[in-house]
């Protein structure tokens, strides 16, 4: 049954990989090989000899338990998984609606106010510099789709604004990869309790800007940033109320770190926090009111129900956010939960440490997060390693803030920009300026690679 199980995984995960080749969302994969996994471990729990204890990383053996007691610790261990992945989906979703309320008042464009220069070498710095501070605050894709809007205000060629598109994948994906809300690998490390934010920042703010520097820095002595450019006539419509909820929308996210350091609750507790204080001025700026509940009569309750999802801020953001990528996101974490909870992963992990350096092995989970998203990678990573195992001197060597678990933040972060279809900013990237594959490979990649072995290498100087 075990053999079973990893193939779903495997042809699921094929299918995901394939995306655009088959033409079926990677939503549907995901979810798909979820349901199946974790049926087959209902089918199948009388015949498992282990069982993996991520409370404690312990493989132990159920041989000899009773039926029910097997579906018992079955479901728990289901519930334990999902109520994990919940709150990682909940953190994003208020992210994504907080997003979602400041460029439903054009907070973004308020941006461009800044960029005054006309030479193509100033703009790829300004854009490269936002890139990689934006996507340390609202994630590296919504930081990419930001930049790439305001690029084509800026830029009306769409041959040279491809340029600028591919280095800010890179400053964006290095961006995140030192915030614990800058990317959805560093986040789960962050909520599952693996890394801190403030030493997460202080040991890979240095190697993540390396990693974006260097790539600008080469970028900048190449043909197609040399010179100037002129910017196309755009109407001036600036909404009043925009830089105000962008500040007041940023300034909320980076509360949220510091509101779990200050009450030690999970971080989707301090999102739902910043998103109602968001929303609740969104509305008053609406001048409008609306109460889910106090409504007397039913049919004025459906009138003014239909007219608030109309006109309301919060719920015009609630209707935009990228709900098939939280449900990705779902079905990915749940199956490698399972595979998980039958001991695969962890077996898997010792037999590789056994065989290689946790130097080498995080290496290669960056460059495999180029062919493979970096959520799954990180997720099954976590449960590669004995969290019970002491060094000489008997301290835990997989505890929090181990540099393992900063060096896998920064590898899956920065490793997917080696292609574009290794990241979420590279991917929508592609989307908004039919960026080819090959274009990417052939002009942007090297960039890439050398970046991330620059970070990777200032990354193991430091440590």
């Amino acid at each position: 049954m075990e053999i079973l199980i990893l193939l779903v995984f495997i042809f699921g995960y094929l299918a995901i990989t394939l995306e655009h080749s088959i033409r079926i969302d990677k939503l549907i994969p995901a979810l798909l090989m979820m349901a199946l996994a974790w049926a087959l471990v209902a089918f199948g729990i009388d015949g498992f000899e282990n069982w993996f204890d991520s409370h404690n990383s312990k493989l132990f053996s159920i041989v000899g338990m009773e039926h029910e007691a097997k579906l018992h610790l079955m479901e728990t261990t289901l519930l334990h998984h999902f109520g994990k992945t919940c709150e990682i989906l909940i953190f994003l979703v208020g992210a994504m609606t907080i997003v979602e309320i400041i460029d439903h008042f054009d907070g973004f464009s308020s941006i461009k106010r800044f960029i005054k220069t006309k030479k193509k070498r100033t703009l790829l710095w300004i854009v490269c510099i936002l890139g990689f501070v934006l996507s340390a605050i609202i994630d590296n894709l919504t930081a990419t789709i930001v930049l790439i809007t305001i690029l084509r205000k800026l830029i009306g060629d769409r041959e040279m604004r491809i340029w600028y598109a591919g280095l800010i994948i890179i400053a964006a994906n290095a961006g995140g990869a030192w915030s614990p809300i800058g990317d959805v690998t560093t986040t789960m490390l962050w909520m599952n309790g693996k890394v801190t934010s403030m030493h997460l920042i202080e040991f890979l703010i240095l190697p993540s800007f390396v990693c974006m520097f260097l790539p600008t820095l080469i970028a900048s002595f190449m043909k197609p940033f040399k010179g100037n450019f002129e910017a196309p006539e755009s109407p001036d419509n600036e909404n009043k109320r925009g830089p105000l909820m962008l500040y007041l929308g940023l300034g909320m996210i980076v509360f949220v770190p510091i509101f779990k350091t200050l009450t030690h609750l999970p971080p989707y507790v301090g999102m739902m926090l910043s998103l109602s204080i968001v929303a609740l001025v969104a509305e008053l700026i609406s001048a409008r009111q609306f109460s889910m509940t106090n409504i007397e009569d039913a049919e004025a309750k459906k009138k003014e129900a239909h007219s608030g999802h109309h006109s309301s801020p919060t719920f015009g953001a609630l209707s935009k956010i990228e709900m098939p990528s939280i449900l990705f996101f779902l079905g990915i974490l749940m199956t490698v939960a399972a595979l998980e909870s039958l001991g695969m992963i962890f077996t898997f992990g010792q037999d590789v440490q056994a065989s290689m350096s946790n130097d080498l092995f995080v290496m290669l989970i960056g460059a495999g997060s180029a062919v493979i998203d970096n959520v799954p990678l990180v997720a099954a990573s976590m449960g590669m390693f004995d969290m019970n195992a002491v060094n000489d001197a008997g301290e835990l060597l997989y505890s929090t803030d181990s540099r393992v678990w900063h060096f896998i933040a920064y590898a899956a972060g920065t490793g997917g920009s080696m292609l574009i279809i290794g990241s979420a900013a590279g991917v929508v990237a592609m989307g908004m300026e039919k960026i080819s594959f090959f274009w990417y490979l052939k002009n942007i990649a090297w960039l890439a690679l050398l970046g991330y072995l620059a970070g990777a290498g200032i990354f193991l100087l430091l440590e």
